[in-house]
């Protein structure tokens, strides 16, 4: 089941997110500050954050909002699944619905950033997998050696 994530979800959607081992230390810490904010003001600008429910507990989450001073234009902040339930298409699910949401407010564009390091391989193929396309690269954008990588989906027809 997917449904609005909560804030007493804090503690947990940030370890397991931590738990994937993923997403760098400042990262994670980033991810507390965007829920408390989500929860205490940013809810009413239209950004959205959402939680897979698996057995009663919360096994991924994603997290996307309309981009300001734009056409209808959205992002993917962050979508995470636990390391204990990946591949089993759960990932693929919330991105789904984070789109119908999308469409729903009459989005545009969907617009995602990620990581070239190695360690994002699968996640970039699981972006090209879910029909997106790369828009862009941007070189050194995070680091020396780490170029931002910007995939793109069209969602009004």
């Amino acid at each position: 089941m997917i449904r609005p994530t909560t804030p007493e979800e804090t503690d947990l959607l940030v370890t397991l997110t931590d738990e994937t081992g993923v997403f760098k230390p400042h990262e994670v810490v980033a991810l507390r500050e965007v829920l408390d904010e989500y929860h205490e003001s940013n809810r009413e600008y239209g950004h959205r954050a959402v939680t897979y429910e698996e057995h009663g507990k919360p096994g991924g989450f994603a997290y996307f909002a309309p981009a300001s001073m734009t056409d209808r234009t959205w992002y993917l902040y962050w979508i995470a699944v636990s390391k204990k339930i990946q591949a089993k298409g759960i990932g693929g699910k919330l991105l789904k619905y984070a789109e119908d949401e999308i469409r729903q407010a009459n989005g545009r564009v969907l617009f995602i950033e990620t990581s070239s390091l190695p360690h994002y391989d699968l996640t970039r193929k699981f972006y090209v997998k879910q029909g997106y396309d790369t828009s862009a690269v941007l070189k050194d954008y995070y680091s020396d050696g780490d170029d931002m990588v910007v995939f793109s989906k069209r969602m009004a027809t």
